[in-house]
């Protein structure tokens, strides 16, 4: 089954790329790699949510924008080389906004997993999480994605 088949079946759209919030592209394609620039729960262009982690927002709302954004990125990846190109993510890091106090980093990140591994099952990826003590525009967090492509074009 395709990603875009796998991510249909499961209920999930995805959206329309979003556009960079500053000088720089989408991503870059090298050495058979993939690497998104951060991706942000946008949707519409505007932020689904912002705040942090064990501040203003539950692990539950952070899960969710962590789902957002991972379906943002795998729109740019569609855009960028088509989602068929994709062998699999090979690195996911997600950088949380949160209270010094906060402990559900992984909760909150598997809403990005859970997104990948439905689109590449039965690939998995390897993953990093850590809390910052802010994001661009307020956000509750940013996805770091790196993608294996093989010989899609750049």
């Amino acid at each position: 089954m395709s990603a875009a088949d796998a991510l249909r079946a499961a209920g999930l759209r995805l959206p329309e790329p979003p556009r960079p919030l500053g000088g720089y592209v989408p991503a870059v394609a090298a050495s058979g790699l993939l690497f998104l620039s951060g991706m942000l729960p946008l949707r519409e262009g505007s932020p689904v949510v912002t705040g942090r982690l064990g501040a203003e927002l539950d692990p539950a709302t952070g899960r969710n924008a962590a789902r957002v954004a991972a379906l943002n990125a795998l729109a740019v990846v569609h855009a960028e080389t088509g989602l068929d190109q994709v062998a699999r993510v090979v690195r996911l890091a997600v950088h949380i906004a949160c209270d010094p106090g906060f402990r559900d980093h992984a909760t909150v990140a598997d809403g990005a997993s859970e997104v990948f591994d439905t689109a590449f099952a039965p690939h998995r990826h390897s993953r990093l999480v850590f809390g910052s003590v802010a994001l661009p525009a307020g956000m509750p967090l940013e996805l770091d994605v790196v993608l294996d492509v093989g010989d899609a074009p750049s």
